[in-house]
């Protein structure tokens, strides 16, 4: 696509933006808070659906715009809206009280599809760190080579030994072997007699004569002729389904040559935004120094000549000489307002009595009554994003909306643009001069006045020293001070506690959307959440804030993650997939993993020092903690007590209070086994705890389909996928992958032009696995309500219900009961 095609795009973005979604933000601000918790609830999904679909349209605009300097509008713009997202999503789980939510109604509202709502990774977070990456990759791989190929055997797998076999067993093992040969020679023989019995036939055939050739010809047309009629049957039915919709064009499983094209257009985009940028930047830094040059000199004096002309009219107005703006306040910048001289003088003593009063207003206690009834009800709470939505806007308005770039046919860069930014940034720069010279001569007016007067001259005044803030913070002592962060990710790597993440993406986590989640919510049955859902938390708690750092900074933080479900949900692949999306490094601090290295205390410390530290210096990071349920035992079982699997219980918590907003660090945990470990100590590490459901029928036609077309099979109108979805229900993702690999083997794949795959394949060795059952669903489920937000929930479900039992009476402390 051209230029203006993803001009066009990013025009609609931020008109979406400015028209209808901070309008709304805006003005929610200032309506009154709403008393209906589902109207409140639905607003802000509306507002969700919103900004993804404007998060859409940046993120593919960001990806292909080459212009330098619109690109940077558009990142501070898409940043800014991830991050609001990310607040909407806390907002909804404070308000509905899960983790999950369904917006079927909504977007059905709005003529949507669920993939207009699907949040996209952007491509940025790989792109821009490229060179980064493939130094890390390399580095990796440099220490694993050094090391061998040879892996570390795993603590939990026991060692092959020889068997020793009694007699009865050795007698019948040969007795099995002794019968499979004599079975084998037994089916050679009577093959050689059936060879031998149709070659004697076939001879007596040629024998009858030109009456037996004729039979023999009437025949083979006859099984020709059916043959061909129901191929050309088959054809046709194909074609009608084709023609109504019903059927894919098998044609379109191949990408067409119109796709290849334009994904090459876009790779070949990308690459003049690198080298647009190189000239960017280089123009940036000669222009900066021509206007320091030719500008510099003029603005100097210019701002000399204002500050004087201040001092003159203070001197008129009040009949002494202004105090000069501490540089903290902002130097001579304030005095440049749209204020007139007596103005900025009285400024001083409205700021004290404007705080005078905030402060007697705190030390009341008390509230006004439009307080109080401001205050009841819900309402959205202050955006740490929208201010730079707006900035955003206002740039796109200003500069970029009315702009005539019909000289700039290919998008590079303007140099009056460049001149205008560097332009106030010389300016604060030279401010800062002279305010340093002008306050020495403002100094010199003041003694020259008191000297004319008789008067002694007063000294400058001495700065107020801060306000101590009592005992200062410790430094956290550097165990690692004299060595290198590369020495640190080296021994690491060699004790296997640095990896490699495995090559998947998150979109290859498969699984459809929930289509009827609104409407069982409706009726008071909680819908199982669908794989397309976890997605999207994946994408909102993980993957958006490590890949920016800007978001993860401002937006709500989540230190910690926990993914429960049980085996061959896809929770591993899922930690994985973050690493690849967010160029992640990936740490190991699974207990098993952890056996036998750093012993002791002191070696505890050591190896959380520096994993903490490498993942800091290396970010983004993922610190991964497999059966994470081990570290937190109810009671550690006999066989496990020798590897210790407690030892992280302590001191983990203690690092990660340590993480700031400015560390793109994630620890992700997962675990199959949460009811064995205490739940207190469980939650208190894990912010954020996902329960990963099995996958529902849509989600299981898909997956059957792209499973057995990855493997290298071909789903035909043989293959009746609805009805194989229909009896894998209560199989995980693993089982299925499990079962297409074991039935599409390499002589089952030659044979597929002949024999086509059949859905009745895949029973038996689905029947051989044992699927989740309804006890551990349950268990899941009982287990997760016992967490924080899963309390939450049954009490405010407890509390709807004692309200409309009970309108009117009130529970301790004369609070009604409800939600909060």
């Amino acid at each position: 696509m051209s230029h203006s095609t993803y001009n066009k795009v990013w025009a609609e973005a931020q008109k979406e933006l400015e028209d209808n979604l901070l309008p709304e933000e805006l003005s929610a601000q200032v309506l009154r808070p709403e008393k209906d918790r589902v109207v409140f609830v639905q607003r802000l999904a509306t507002l969700f659906v919103g900004y993804v679909q404007v998060f859409r349209q940046l993120e593919e605009a960001y990806d292909q715009v080459v212009h330098p300097q619109k690109r940077r509008l558009i990142r501070e713009v898409l940043d800014g809206v991830m991050g609001r997202l990310i607040e909407l999503k806390s907002e909804m789980v404070e308000k509905e009280l899960s983790e999950y939510h369904y917006m079927d109604d909504v977007i059905q509202d709005l003529n949507l599809t669920p993939m207009d709502i699907e949040i996209p990774v952007p491509q940025y977070f790989l792109s821009e760190r490229r060179k980064v990456l493939q130094e890390r990759r390399e580095m990796l791989s440099s220490i694993l080579s050094t090391m061998g190929v040879e892996e570390r055997p795993k603590v939990d797998v026991q060692p092959v030994t020889a068997r020793v076999l009694n007699i009865e067993e050795a007698i019948k093992i040969i007795q099995v072997t002794e019968r499979a040969r004599q079975g084998r020679l037994r089916a050679k023989f009577m093959r050689e007699i059936q060879q031998a019995e149709e070659r004697q036939k076939r001879a007596k055939d040629v024998d009858r004569g030109p009456a037996a050739l004729n039979q023999a010809a009437v025949r083979i047309q006859k099984v020709w002729r059916g043959f061909q009629q129901r191929t050309k049957t088959r054809k046709e039915r194909d074609e009608e389904m084709i023609f109504l919709g019903m059927v894919l064009d098998p044609d379109h499983s191949q990408p067409c040559s119109s796709i290849l094209v334009a994904k090459a257009n876009q790779a070949k985009r990308r690459g003049k935004q690198e080298e647009y940028e190189e000239d960017f930047q280089k123009s940036f830094i000669s222009v900066t120094e021509k206007l320091r040059e030719m500008e510099g000199p003029d603005m100097r004096e210019s701002l000399k000549d204002q500050i004087r002309q201040w001092f003159i009219e203070c001197y008129d107005a009040a009949g002494s000489f202004p105090d000069y703006p501490e540089e903290e306040d902002g130097g001579s910048a304030l005095i440049f307002s749209d204020k007139n001289p007596e103005e900025l003088l009285e400024t001083a003593s409205k700021v004290e009595v404007d705080t005078n009063k905030k402060d007697v207003k705190k030390d009341t206690g008390k509230k006004d009554k439009g307080d109080e009834e401001l205050e009841s009800g819900l309402k959205m709470a202050p955006s740490a994003f929208l201010s730079d939505l707006e900035r955003g806007c206002k740039t796109f308005t200003d500069v970029w909306q009315n702009r005539n770039e019909s000289q700039n046919f290919s998008q590079r860069h303007e140099i009056e643009l460049i001149k205008e930014d560097k332009r106030k940034e010389i300016e604060s720069e030279i401010r800062v001069q002279v305010d340093e010279l002008m306050r020495q001569e403002l100094a010199t007016w003041k003694l020259a006045l008191e000297k004319g007067k008789g008067g002694k001259a007063k000294g400058a005044a001495k700065k107020k020293k801060g306000p101590k803030n009592g005992k200062k913070k410790k430094k956290e002592k550097d165990l690692t001070a004299d060595r290198t962060t590369d020495s640190l990710f080296q021994e690491l790597v060699e004790q296997a506690l640095v990896k490699q993440p495995e090559n998947v993406r998150l979109e290859d986590y498969l699984g459809d959307y929930s289509y009827l989640g609104t409407t069982l919510r409706q009726t008071d049955i909680e819908p199982m959440p669908s794989l397309s859902d976890l997605r999207q938390l994946i994408t909102l708690y993980a993957i958006l804030p490590l890949g920016s750092q800007k978001v993860h900074e401002k937006a709500p933080l989540v230190k910690a993650i926990l993914l429960a479900g049980p085996n061959g949900v896809g929770k591993k692949m899922l930690v994985h997939a973050i690493c690849q999306e967010t160029g992640a490094t990936l740490f190991d601090l699974s207990p098993v993993n952890l056996v036998g290295k750093y012993p002791g205390k002191s070696g505890l410390q050591m190896l959380l020092h520096m994993v903490f530290k490498v993942a800091k210096l290396m970010q983004p990071s993922i610190i991964w903690i497999g059966d994470a349920e081990k570290m937190f035992y109810k009671k550690v079982p006999k066989e496990e007590k020798e590897l210790d699997p407690t030892r992280l219980k302590k001191d983990l918590p203690k690092m990660l209070k340590t993480m700031k907003g400015g560390d793109c660090v994630l620890i992700v945990g997962t675990t199959q086994y949460p009811f064995n470990a205490d739940i207190k100590s469980f939650c208190k590490l894990y912010g954020k705890i996902i329960l990963i459901p099995r996958p529902d029928y849509a989600s299981r036609y898909v997956m059957w389909r792209q499973l057995i077309e990855k493997n290298g099979g071909q789903v035909t109108s043989a293959l009746d996928l609805s009805s194989l979805a229909k009896i894998s229900d209560g199989y995980t993702q693993g089982h299925m992958a499990q079962a297409v690999r074991t039935i599409l083997s390499e002589a089952r794949k030659q044979q597929l032009a002949k024999r086509p795959l059949t859905a009745a394949e895949f029973i038996a060795p689905l029947a051989k696995m044992d699927p989740i059952f309804k006890d551990e669903e349950e268990a899941f489920k009982n287990w997760y309500a016992k967490t924080p937000l899963g309390k939450k929930r049954a009490k405010a479900a407890l509390g709807k219900e004692a309200e409309e039992e009970t309108p009117g009476k009130a529970g301790k402390g004369g609070k009604k009961k409800g939600v909060k």
